[in-house]
């Protein structure tokens, strides 16, 4: 169907005013086109709209029942273009966010209070979860942007990846394994109980590559869901952990937990912002990724 808005608009005015003259002076046309849009529309739909008067027109039976319709249209364009402004100005509207729960705590807190402090009326949504379902939710629709740890390995290409910060890996140990800080080769390592993080991670995909690259194969003693628990659980004695520097520096300085260095360092990776890009990004989106950005330095 092929729909001609402005002659609707013209029928609204005339059937409101209930007079064509008015109708002229609040649509600022003249009489004659008034008439001639009314005439085409009537023919267009197979039947009379008004019935003209001394005083003015009347809606017909079925020009009331159309009428009521467009009565409607008009409040819901109304209401999608004040809804549209306020998505502009920020005063309304979601942002769904898919991000670890690592950096929920640890990275992503300043810049979610910021955002909140400029935009208290736009309704944020977090989803936590592993790195490989993080980006499955992106493309599956689920969220909006993901916020998670990157490895150098190449992503599907519908993923646009902005890197944030560069994060460096270490293997540490607590005090009961501190003689392996001796050591510098992971081969020489493979025969002492490891934790580690779940499979889908970012912390476990980099270990297992890494462990792949020397013909290893070690199955973790444990294995949790949170990077900060690995080190918790080094200091305990329980094993060989992976974890960031930016994580253990305290524990480091404080002496709870000693870094393996090993001669063939371990891959990095990195904090990175994803989405995708056949997808438009909405203004709550845009102005998330600014505030970062700009807090960044960038």
């Amino acid at each position: 169907m092929n729909i001609n808005y402005e002659l609707y608009k013209v029928f609204y005015e005339v059937a409101k005013e209930g007079n064509i003259t008015k109708a002229c002076q609040s649509l600022n046309v003249t009489q004659p086109a008034i008439s001639k849009s009314i005439k085409n529309l009537e023919e267009y739909l197979g039947g009379s709209l008004f019935i003209r008067g001394k005083k003015g027109v009347i809606l017909t039976k079925e020009g009331q029942v159309l009428f009521n319709y467009i009565k409607q249209a008009k409040i819901l364009i109304e209401n999608g273009e004040t809804e549209f402004s306020n998505m502009l100005s920020l005063e309304s509207g979601t942002v769904r966010i898919g991000i670890s729960t690592n950096l929920t705590e640890s990275f992503f807190i300043p810049y979610l209070s910021i955002y909140h402090q400029k935009h208290p009326k736009v309704k944020i949504k977090i989803i936590t979860d592993t790195g490989n379902e993080l980006i499955q939710n992106l493309k599956n629709g689920l969220v909006d942007i993901i916020i998670m740890h990157f490895t150098d390995k190449k992503y599907s290409y519908d993923l646009n990846i902005l890197k944030i910060k560069d994060i460096d890996n270490c293997l540490v140990v607590g005090e009961e394994y501190k003689n392996l800080t001796s050591i510098h080769n992971i081969c020489d390592l493979q025969e002492y109980p490891f934790i580690m993080q779940i499979k889908g991670s970012s912390s476990r995909e980099i270990i297992e590559s890494y462990l792949e690259k020397h013909n290893i194969n070690i199955s973790p003693t444990i294995e949790l869901s949170s990077y900060t628990l690995v080190s918790e659980f080094a200091k305990l004695g329980l094993g060989i952990g992976l974890t960031t520097k930016e994580n253990i520096q305290d524990d480091i300085k404080n002496g709870k937990l000693y870094e393996i260095k090993l001669d063939d360092k371990l891959p990095n990776r990195y904090i990175g912002i994803a989405t995708l890009n056949n997808k438009l990004n909405n203004y709550c989106v845009n102005e998330l990724l600014n505030i970062i950005n700009n807090k960044q330095g960038r």
